[in-house]
């Protein structure tokens, strides 16, 4: 009776899981929430025809549906939806969804129609068991493909780095593989009494995962530098103070007056306009990243007019022709303004981001040698 009860609660839970990674899909559609909606499904059908299993014994119907499930259909489509949510590389993305429709379809229809063979009892019964040679080797060879992705999904967070969103990253990751383990082991081994309780903790992970991914974030450039961006630029001591302890890297000027820094003076005069640098950036956006990296591209034109009197003009724009793809251009007083533009803290902090986001990244320099221009375009572009 301890099985019924555990498999029952387990396929109980599943059907909730299910229930809440399809709110969890509408809220943040995505490929990755449809993958681990499929597989919440496909576990939770396999363990409902397990509570058939365990209260009349199994046969080849509750026998396969189990399988089919746990065994292939769980561990390869949670390890898919970990990998289209860690990579965003598209080529790498199209190669995993080539082989996951060999590794669905050709198992499921050799699960579903090959011989099952031996007696069964009311236990979780074990795969190799009951299926044969071929069945057996092509749901190793799936799992085998279910760790590759995982794997590759684990060193591409790893490599983006783990602050931030990356913790969180690395926690539905973790969740996943945590998941397909569980349900790996119990379609192999069975484990009696202790395989529902299994299969409780590889649905109740499996739900925790989706629901960490589907969670808004509170990114650093959301309200342009909140709560973890406060941690780094703001003074924790003095308590009353609102100005950012960010220091700006000051203007190294060639030719500036001594008394300029004792007497606030005015910088020295502008240089030629032959001395103009600019510089045309095309951006190419995973897909789903174009919300995220235009919330970043607004906060540092923000930084940028607040805090780069010699970046005369720095613009974020979209391409209507083409949704995946930014166009952000700037224009420097000369060529000591774009390197201290580069090495300003919300530039690198741009910059520690962007691999989230971007696929690609073209860039285009830019000498001046002639222009024209209203008066107040500057001053409708860059407000200060």
């Amino acid at each position: 009776m301890v099985t019924v009860g555990l498999t029952f609660i387990s396929a109980l839970v599943g059907w909730s899981a299910t229930a809440a990674l399809t709110a969890y899909a509408q809220r943040r559609p995505g490929i990755a929430a449809i993958a681990w909606l499929i597989a919440a499904l496909a576990v939770t059908v396999g363990l409902s025809a397990a509570v058939i299993g365990v209260l009349f014994d199994f046969g080849e119907p509750t026998f396969r549906l189990l399988q089919m499930g746990v065994s292939l259909l769980g561990p390869v489509y949670m390890a898919w939806g970990a990998f289209e949510y860690a990579v965003r590389a598209p080529n790498a993305r199209f190669t995993s969804r080539l082989f996951l429709s060999v590794f669905t379809i050709v198992p499921l229809v050799v699960l579903a129609v090959d011989r099952a063979s031996g007696r069964f009892g009311s236990s979780f019964p074990p795969l190799a068991e009951h299926y044969d040679l071929i069945p057996r080797a092509l749901v190793n060879g799936a799992q085998v493909f279910a760790v590759v992705l995982l794997v590759t999904a684990l060193v591409s967070v790893a490599r983006r780095g783990l602050r931030g969103p990356g913790r969180t990253d690395l926690i539905v990751l973790g969740l996943l593989v945590l998941a397909t383990l569980l349900s790996v082991v119990v379609g192999r081994f069975g484990l009696d009494s202790v395989g529902p309780l299994l299969m409780l903790g590889a649905v109740s992970a499996l739900w925790g995962a989706g629901a960490l991914a589907a969670k808004p974030r509170r990114d650093v450039y959301d309200d342009e530098y909140d709560d973890e961006y406060d941690d780094d630029y703001y003074d924790d001591a003095d308590d009353e103070l609102d100005e950012p302890q960010e220091e700006p890297v000051r203007r190294k000027r060639r030719h500036a007056d001594p008394y300029d820094d004792h007497f606030a003076g005015a910088p020295a005069s502008t240089p030629p306009s032959s001395k103009l640098r600019g510089v045309i950036t095309i951006y190419t956006l995973a897909d789903g990243q174009g919300e995220g990296f235009d919330r970043l591209a607004n906060a540092v034109v923000g930084e940028v007019s607040a805090r780069e009197p010699d970046t005369l003009l720095f613009a974020s724009h979209t391409v209507p022709s083409a949704p995946l793809q930014r166009i952000v251009y700037a224009i420097y007083r000369d060529e000591l303004a774009q390197e201290e533009h580069e090495q300003q803290p919300h530039m690198l902090e741009f910059a520690r981001r962007l691999p989230a986001h971007v696929v690609a990244t073209n860039v285009i320099e830019l000498s001046l040698s002639d222009a024209s221009a209203n008066d107040g375009l500057a001053a409708m572009l860059m407000p200060r």
